[in-house]
């Protein structure tokens, strides 16, 4: 049970009080995506535009670093982590990424720091302390190559991280997650740390774009390619509708897809994302009512996850998630971890 930014359906994503929560709610493992800043820290941020997730537009001394970008092929405009400092993030507070969708998350707007990938990892190992609990991290790195162009490459800093912590060695509770192929097949060479390659629903890796290459990630699935990833990777990270498909015209889920028989026929594992309470990111057959914002049914959906075979789930209710496992004994295969 893999706590999507922390338990983000309650506390505003990817800040401390986020992990912590979900670590009271029982998620094993907590997940930060990383971005640089301009000095080379690495910190938690969905994304390195900052202008929807903290209030740095609302900081007037920052204005002039309002600015456009392509990343990953795609124009984008705002404040971005890798112009600011660490001590400059830090001035920083983090808000509400779907105001609209959970308004009580934004009651905290304000309170909380853009968290460094070093206090989340002290926070796991406290945590793990403190409850008697193996609570592990599961960092992606986001926008690698985007990174490594501009000098700031997140490898490194992130298994210096991890060997600081005593989590770089084999059988550490950690998982090295990411949407392109170049530096996880590079962290192969230089980790023991199981590795998970992350699969949209549609796109191709951004790495195999910028080379010029036309595989997507719907050809990554095929069995030949299975075999491939599982030459660097422990296991896929794949949308959740890859899995449980849905009927085009309903929207609802049903039969399956191969996917995890094919992954499995591959020894991967298939972590599935993301699972999330609110209408309007479920499928037809476990909404309730219309108000896309109002609350369906999460564990019905994990249940279907989990009997399609998945090893784990990310959730942004770990609560929920964890509910939703211990509610069905014969669904409890600890296959998570």
């Amino acid at each position: 049970m893999v706590a999507h930014r922390g338990a983000s359906g309650h506390r505003p994503e990817h800040t401390l009080a986020s992990y912590s929560l979900a670590i009271a709610m029982g998620a094993e493992y907590i997940e930060p995506d990383l971005v640089s800043t301009r000095d080379g820290v690495l910190v938690a941020r969905h994304e390195n535009e900052i202008g929807g997730t903290t209030d740095v537009a609302r900081q007037p001394g920052f204005a002039s670093r309002r600015a456009t970008k392509v990343v990953d092929g795609v124009e984008t405009t705002g404040w971005f982590t890798e112009d600011f400092t660490l001590a400059e993030l830090k001035t920083l507070r983090a808000v509400e990424r779907l105001p609209l969708a959970r308004p009580g998350n934004t009651v905290h707007d304000g309170r909380f720091e853009v968290p460094t990938f070093e206090e989340i990892l002290t926070l796991a190992r406290e945590a793990s302390r403190r409850t008697g609990r193996e609570i592990g991290v599961y960092p992606e790195t986001k926008y690698p190559s985007y990174f490594a162009g501009l000098g700031l490459g997140l490898e490194n800093p992130l298994l210096a991280a991890l060997r600081r912590h005593r989590m770089d060695h084999r059988g550490a509770p950690v998982f090295l997650q990411s949407f392109e192929t170049s530096n996880l097949r590079a962290l192969a060479q230089l980790t023991p740390l199981p590795l998970v390659q992350l699969i949209d629903h549609e796109g191709a890796p951004a790495d195999l774009v910028a080379r010029g290459e036309h595989t997507t990630y719907a050809d990554l699935l095929a069995p030949a390619a299975l075999a491939e990833i599982a030459t660097y990777a422990t296991g896929l990270g794949v949308a959740k509708d890859l899995v449980l498909p849905r009927d085009r015209v309903t929207g609802a889920v049903g039969t399956p897809s191969s996917l995890v028989r094919d992954a499995h026929t591959a020894s991967l594992l298939v972590h599935v994302w993301t699972l999330r309470a609110e209408n309007q990111f479920l499928p037809t057959n476990f909404r309730h009512g219309t108000d896309p914002h109002a609350h369906g049914d999460l564990v019905g959906e994990t249940w279907a996850h989990l009997e399609a075979g998945v090893d784990g789930v990310f959730s942004d209710f770990p609560d929920l998630a964890v509910a939703a496992r211990d509610g069905r004994p014969d669904l409890r295969r600890g296959r998570a971890s």
